[in-house]
């Protein structure tokens, strides 16, 4: 089975929400000032992880959260990883990717095995095929996945990705058409290749259509919550109810907020509870 074959079955058994491990230092309730930042991060993701592994579908960790903090951040990127992948759910790592050439091959190295191993990793496009070729092999031989940039959920997609060419397609299209005809090679047993998209939830204007286009691909879906996007759109990216994974950050790790007097990981279990209902409730009435 690919990562993809089992982030499906996740879905399918779990939900589609993406516990982002986004953990900036600032987002701890408290700190214990004996343990370093990152150890302190560390504490709080294992938290994090405990009270959702039975709610959440994947993990994602982005990176930037971690390297801001130095070698101690990168440490705390490590430990993340392995915490959430010994759940058994699929760990994305949210690194977004885009060089080419021997460079590239270094970064799929590097975050497909050894200390920052994962089993998904985030990809940008815009240098062309030859920035996401070097990933491949992992996927054949390991089953590995990525999930690459296509139409992103930030107000400045629209500078770039919706511009229309002289087909008459967008760019993101393109870049949608042309990755969906690379992923054909590497499809798993759940009719899904192990080359995915990243498809922004903020909107549902052209949801129909790219989910229509793109039958076989898996999708890693941000934007809901904190960016603006609704179950409601959501649900129109998804495939009965699957083929897809819709990521919260903030809106998970800052639950407690929103939830006076409840520890930090139960809020996350019940933000979790609340976002899976609220999306599935959405899909139900497709």
């Amino acid at each position: 089975m690919t990562n993809m074959d089992k982030l499906y079955d996740s879905v399918a058994a779990n939900g589609p929400v993406c516990v982002g491990l986004d953990t900036e230092i600032g987002y701890l309730p408290a700190t214990d000032p004996a343990k370093t930042a990152g150890e302190n991060v560390v504490e709080f993701n294992r938290a994090v992880i405990a009270a959702t592994r039975g709610v959440a579908g994947c993990y994602k960790v982005q990176i930037a959260y971690y390297e801001s903090l130095g070698l101690d951040g990168l440490r705390a990127y490590a430990e993340t990883l392995r915490m959430a992948r010994a759940t058994g759910l699929p760990v994305i790592a949210d690194i977004k990717r885009g060089d080419i050439a021997k460079t590239a091959e270094m970064y799929a190295k590097a975050h497909f095995t050894g200390d920052f191993e994962a089993d998904i990793v985030t990809l940008a496009p815009y240098m062309g095929l030859d920035s996401i070729s070097p990933y491949l092999p992992y996927c054949k031989e390991q089953g590995k996945g990525v999930f690459v940039l296509c139409r992103t959920s930030n107000p400045g997609s629209r500078d770039f990705e919706y511009q229309t060419l002289a087909d008459g397609r967008t760019v993101y299209t393109m870049v949608g058409d042309a990755l969906t005809q690379l992923g054909a090679d590497y499809m798993g047993e759940r009719g899904y290749s192990s080359v995915g998209l990243v498809i922004g939830g903020t909107t549902g204007e052209e949801a129909a259509e790219i989910r229509a286009r793109y039958q076989n691909t898996f999708f890693l879906i941000p934007g809901y919550g904190a960016q603006g996007g609704k179950a409601a759109d959501i649900a129109l990216y998804m495939k009965q109810g699957n083929g897809g994974v819709v990521n919260s950050s903030r809106g998970i790790l800052l639950a407690y907020k929103k939830q006076p007097g409840v520890a930090f990981d139960e809020a996350a279990y019940n933000e979790c509870v609340r976002m899976r209902e609220d999306i599935q409730s959405e899909c139900d009435k497709l």
